[in-house]
């Protein structure tokens, strides 16, 4: 699983050199949570190859042991002493070239078991061991539920030079994308302080779609304010729906970036630290993606690891309506594992139109990937029998609507279940956000795609493939340019049943991610009945994500363990009573 990603560059001997310089490697680790002999046979492979190349010091990211996030395993006591064990086996593999790298150790005073550490090692022995400080708790960290903080602050002599050592938030101390704490300690600032000459971070910071400009913006004002170099090195990969990006970099002391890793890869640059000034000893890697790439890029890596690290076959299934979030879905899925790994359902019914086949066959040959048709007109037909006499003297709603989609739900689960395929859900932020959706029917599947982009972001990202990325039409431009419809009734739109989508998910992006009050959505611009219908629908359909499938996290505010509201309440339609 392991591509590292570098143009390599042979070097001398080498031993540690005083107060002269000293040859750093930057490597980013796509490792596995829980996966503690994968993760160390990982580390001490780049350990070897650091060596190998003549470097003095190698640096990876946070607690790289036992993957992030671990969450509740860490309350498990064989768990906690299985990474123990591995600190101290990387310890005594070090030689010549040193090693920091992110893990725990245990908390033998009072407080939380442990802290979350960066441990720092050469020829054989612990050279030191620096706690983290800042300990997140907002959206999906929880650090605090498990860890103790640091309380005091020095630097760490090592080949003659003074370094800083910190671990992810304690850089993150003043600026996010959502600020949840204004914290009172600037562990940069306080190394800073103490006489470090060079600051390192080592960090396990998830992806979002406007992280990497944030990231960059806030490593360059540390760096300028501090007039300190700053080498960073973030994890890459994806643990179940929490996606890393890697963006691994380092940084002079003017905010100038000087070497970087490949994005969404495990990955490694080459520094020279000499006479307070880094210099690059590795090919610089461009990384101007748009938005749509690194969103794409991101997607694909989701879907890809969560199969190879859950131990699942590359075989892919979801449905194909022969609408836009399908058709993207299957893109990327054919992309993630190959198409002929990805098998596509086409199940028209009565309602369906022409295109909802034939743009569906078009899709698939233009990717390569399988499709079967399978008409559910007297499934449906059959479920309408056995119901009638309940059904009785009531009008065709929502129950005939829903068991359309839960007939395809169901069809799709057998051929999950016959063939051991993996069922991706299709469904978009805008329709999980407002509950356009049907539980045990289009709610199916193992892991949710696109559950956190918004109806127009989809638009947006199939536009970039057919124009730039495939320069040529892929999803079909009927898809595209058709009114969306959920097609379980005659002549349906969703515009039947919800705003215009420029309009929703404006709504939806104030209220979900900008966390704004019904009164300042109002005041944006947004007519009050609609916005009190949208949060209504938000709100009252919590019940309905909570058995959705895992989401790949895109945004700063996520549908998932980054967003927990209660299902039982009675603030919603009453904010304007207090």
């Amino acid at each position: 699983m392991l591509r590292l990603v570098c143009t390599n560059t042979i070097y001398p001997e080498h031993s540690i050199i005083g107060t002269s310089a000293l040859k750093i490697r930057i490597e980013q680790l796509n490792t596995i949570v829980g996966d503690i002999n994968g993760n160390t046979k990982q580390v001490l492979g780049a350990l070897s190859r650091a060596s190998e190349a003549g470097m003095d010091l190698l640096v990876l990211p946070e607690l790289a042991i036992s993957g992030y996030p671990p969450m509740d395993l860490l309350e498990r006591a064989v768990f906690r002493d299985a990474v123990y064990r591995a600190n101290e086996k990387i310890i005594q593999s070090t030689g010549n070239t040193a090693i920091l790298f992110g893990s725990f150790v245990s908390n033998e005073g009072p407080g939380r078991r442990m802290f979350n550490a960066a441990l720092l090692a050469h020829n054989g022995k612990l050279i030191s061991t620096t706690h983290k400080t800042l300990l997140p708790t907002y959206d999906i960290f929880d650090e605090f539920r498990y860890f103790e903080p640091n309380r005091s602050f020095d630097v760490v002599e090592f080949a003659g030079h003074k370094l800083g050592i910190t671990i992810c938030e304690d850089i993150w101390n003043t600026e996010n994308e959502i600020i949840y704490h204004v914290y009172d300690q600037n562990p940069a600032a306080r190394l800073k302080e103490k006489g470090a000459e060079i600051l390192f971070n080592v960090s396990a910071s998830p992806f979002s779609k406007g992280k990497a400009p944030l990231r960059l913006k806030m490593l360059q004002k540390h760096a300028r304010e501090l007039q300190i170099p700053i080498i960073y090195a973030n994890q890459v990969g994806a643990n179940t729906e929490v996606l890393f990006d890697g963006d691994s970099m380092a940084l002079q002391a003017d905010g100038s970036v000087v070497a970087t890793t490949e994005m969404f890869e495990a990955s490694f640059t080459d520094v020279l630290w000499k006479d307070g000034q880094l210099k690059s000893l590795s090919e610089y890697v461009v990384r101007d993606f748009s938005i749509e790439e690194r969103i794409y890029k991101a997607l694909v890596m989701g879907i890809r690891d969560y199969l190879d690290k859950s131990g699942l076959k590359r075989n892919l299934i979801l449905g194909l309506s022969g609408g836009i979030d399908s058709a993207l879905v299957a893109t990327m899925a054919c992309e993630a594992v190959g198409a002929r790994n990805v098998t596509g359902l086409t199940m028209p019914s009565e309602f369906s139109s022409e295109g909802s086949v034939t743009d569906s066959q078009k899709l698939a040959r233009a990717l390569g990937m399988s499709i079967h048709e399978v008409p559910i007109k007297s499934l449906f037909n059959e479920f309408s029998t056995a119901l009638s006499p309940l059904f009785e003297g009531t009008e065709f709603n929502v129950a005939e609507e829903n068991l359309q989609s839960r007939i395809r739900g169901g069809l799709l689960m057998a051929m999950s279940n016959k063939f051991g395929s993996i069922l991706l859900n299709t469904g978009n932020k805008s329709e999980l956000a407002v509950g356009y959706c049907t539980l045990y029917g289009d709610m199916n599947g193992g892991l949710s795609v696109i559950s956190d982009l918004y109806k127009q972001e989809v638009y947006a990202l199939s536009n970039w493939l057919n124009d730039s990325y495939f320069g040529r039409e892929v999803i079909p431009y009927d898809t595209i340019n058709k009114p969306p419809s959920a097609e379980l009734r005659p002549d349906q739109k969703d515009s039947d049943s919800l705003p215009d989508y420029d309009v929703l998910d404006d709504i939806l992006k104030r209220y979900i991610e900008d966390q704004l009050s019904r009164d300042e959505i109002v005041g944006s611009g947004h007519g009050a009945e609609t916005v009190d219908r949208v949060l209504k629908l938000v709100d009252l359909n919590e019940y309905k994500r909570r058995q959705s499938p895992p989401g790949l996290r895109l945004s700063a505010k996520a549908f998932g363990i980054g967003r927990r509201l209660p299902i039982v309440q009675r603030w919603t339609g009453h904010e304007a009573d207090v």
